[in-house]
């Protein structure tokens, strides 16, 4: 696989791809070395869901230079209208205003109801993108299979039934069998692509100023509201007392001069602690909000993921979290290309359900912001956000900011074309189809208790829900009831999968069979052993039958542009490693057959 661009996306994916031990080479337009890379651009940050965290956490990139809040709160001029606690009693609840009383900016405007996120609901986490990329990459280098060429910026790309090729400006060309355009906003294989990016610029605009000092809620990230004087702003905690700060900006595009800014920071420090307290600033800037989507995600053999396919922004939501997502969607499809060859279908399905997603949260950010910036008063806000809402402001805030309803909540593939037909033995659970299955304990195939969503981004999942196993030995139930019908069903299905057995499940009766696609959503909950039923929803998932894999090897060659290469290993052509003649090197399709080594690599990965 080719991914263009070593962004936080593109090495995620990169990485996902590699835990499927799928050869990958990553272009990085940047040269080898830059400065870039290195520099600490703590106002350049990014808040990941906990969920989206977990995904970076199983492919092995830390997250321990992020902070976890321990709450979050909604201050309307100096009185907290909503607060949520992350820890301690209170956890995922939304609890009552702590600090005095509530001071209306205009009418009589209650403090507003925010749907709490469940017992034990975990904190997002909130880290610089610097941070994160180092991770990413220190991640990347641990896979011989992946590799990342420096000062590769991609000038054309062509592609036929067998693959994609793309020319460097260094006069390279890269061939694999499929390539996806992480490459931001300003996609050059977007461009090459020729696939439409409409939308609006210059939705909303923001000053941000990082700065070292003591605030009153040491581990609380504060969003502060005062709409009549045209004031919010947010404060977000990172580690070792640095807290990110950002105002939103009148519409009137006027620039942010240095005093400006330094007003923004006394009036909110302020506000906020009697007097300004002692304070460090360590970076500033100025950011734009824009709205678009690409009309395709999908162009034959490429993709788009992250900033090149959507951008978004407003009421905090994040378009990194959306990017990261993209790409676990993307890899384990992209996998199961590479080892067995994929149907249309499942192919199709990447855009088709993450377009329709992130659209979707597009379409509520765009609904709701009229009110929410307007100036209608709040009687007008209750009726004109988003339909069939009665929340106002601050509620539409906090859940943007936290990833929650409807402009951030938990994303439903209810009609995605990897969806099985109704099965007849079909049965109901706690979590929709199409959603995303809960973190239950499961006992793996070698007898560890783990978390489910640990076994998540591999192999199919087939859950068994058999209380009281958690009481017996596993020699003993092992071979014992449903489990040698079931296991036999599982060794037998098109696709890899892996079986798992839980104690309970929300809502899910005693021999429930749950089918969890690799990336964590359910496809279907089943009364009993159904070997049928079973195998269609695991054909469903992989989109039905594959195409056949191309007789030629496909996957990472380098070439000179313009140029044909010999067979992998007899002309010393680099993979992904930076060696040659290793797994993941091939052939130029048409220039000769598939080496021995790429055959093994495909061969041994079928297997498994």
């Amino acid at each position: 696989m080719t991914v263009v661009g070593a962004g936080p996306v593109g090495l995620a994916l990169a990485l996902a791809l590699s835990r499927h031990e799928v050869p990958v080479v990553v272009l990085d337009e940047r040269p080898a070395g830059d400065a870039d890379l290195g520099e600490r651009r703590l106002a350049r940050t990014a808040v990941l869901r906990p969920d989206t965290a977990a995904m970076l956490e199983r492919l092995g990139c830390t997250t321990a230079e992020g902070a976890r809040w321990t709450g979050w709160r909604t201050l309307r001029r100096r009185s907290t209208v909503v607060r949520v606690a992350f820890t301690g009693p209170d956890a995922g609840k939304e609890v009552a205003a702590d600090d005095g009383a509530f001071v209306p900016d205009d009418e009589h405007a209650p403090a507003e109801e925010v749907p709490d996120g469940g017992p034990g609901e975990p904190p997002p986490l909130h880290l610089p993108q610097h941070a994160l990329v180092r991770e990413l990459r220190a991640a990347l280098a641990a896979h011989e299979t992946a590799r990342i060429v420096p000062d590769s910026r991609v000038t054309a790309l062509r592609q036929d039934g067998g693959g994609v090729t793309v020319e460097t400006q260094r006069g390279v060309a890269w061939r694999a069998s499929h390539l996806v355009g992480c490459d931001g906003a300003r996609s050059t294989v977007r461009k090459l692509l020729d696939a439409r990016f409409p939308g609006r610029t210059n939705v909303e605009r923001y000053a941000v100023a990082a700065l070292r000092t003591e605030l009153p809620w040491p581990g609380e990230a504060v969003l502060q509201r005062s709409p009549l004087r045209g004031v919010e702003v947010t404060a977000r905690p990172l580690p070792d007392g640095v807290w990110r700060l950002d105002w939103l900006l009148p519409p009137d595009g006027g620039l942010v001069t240095p005093e400006a800014l330094l007003g923004h920071i006394h009036d909110s420090l302020g506000a906020w602690c009697g007097d300004v307290p002692p304070y460090e600033l360590l970076d500033t800037g100025v950011y734009a909000v824009h709205h678009r989507l690409a009309r395709r995600w999908r162009v034959g053999r490429a993709f788009l993921a992250g900033d090149a396919a959507h951008q978004l922004g407003t009421f905090g939501t994040q378009g990194l979290d959306e990017g990261l997502r993209d790409a676990g969607n993307l890899a384990w499809k992209l996998a199961l290309a590479w080892r067995h060859g994929a149907s249309e279908a499942l192919l199709d399905s990447y855009e088709e359900e993450r377009r329709e997603a992130v659209g979707c949260l597009l379409r509520s950010a765009d609904r709701a912001l009229p009110a929410v910036r307007g100036t209608g008063g709040w009687r007008a806000v209750r009726r004109s956000v988003v339909p069939g809402s009665v929340r106002g402001h601050d509620a539409i805030l906090t859940e943007g900011h936290l990833g929650r309803g409807e402009l951030a909540g938990p994303v439903l593939y209810g009609r995605t074309p990897l969806a099985p037909a109704p099965p007849a033995g079909s049965v109901p659970v706690g979590t929709p189809v199409g959603a995303p299955v809960e973190d239950v304990p499961v006992t793996a195939p070698d007898g560890s208790s783990v978390r489910l969503h640990d076994r998540l981004d591999g192999p199919l999942l087939v859950v068994l829900v058999a209380p009281g196993t958690g009481v017996w030995e596993r020699r003993h139930w092992l071979g014992a009831g449903l489990m040698p019908g079931l296991a036999a069903a599982v060794d037998g299905l098109p696709m890899r999968a892996e079986l798992l057995v839980a104690e309970g499940y929300p809502g899910a009766a005693a021999h429930t069979v749950l089918v969890v696609r690799p990336d964590g959503y359910l496809v279907a909950a089943l009364s009993g052993v159904r070997p049928a039923e079973l195998s269609a929803c695991a054909d469903a998932t992989r989109g039905g039958a594959p195409e056949p894999v191309p007789a030629t090897g496909t996957d990472l060659v380098k070439e000179p542009a313009g140029g044909t290469s010999d067979v992998a290993g007899a002309s010393g052509v680099a993979d992904a490693s930076g060696a040659s003649g290793v797994s993941g090197a091939s052939s130029v399709s048409g220039a000769g057959p598939e080496s021995a080594v790429e055959a093994a690599a495909r061969e041994a990965s079928a297997k498994r």
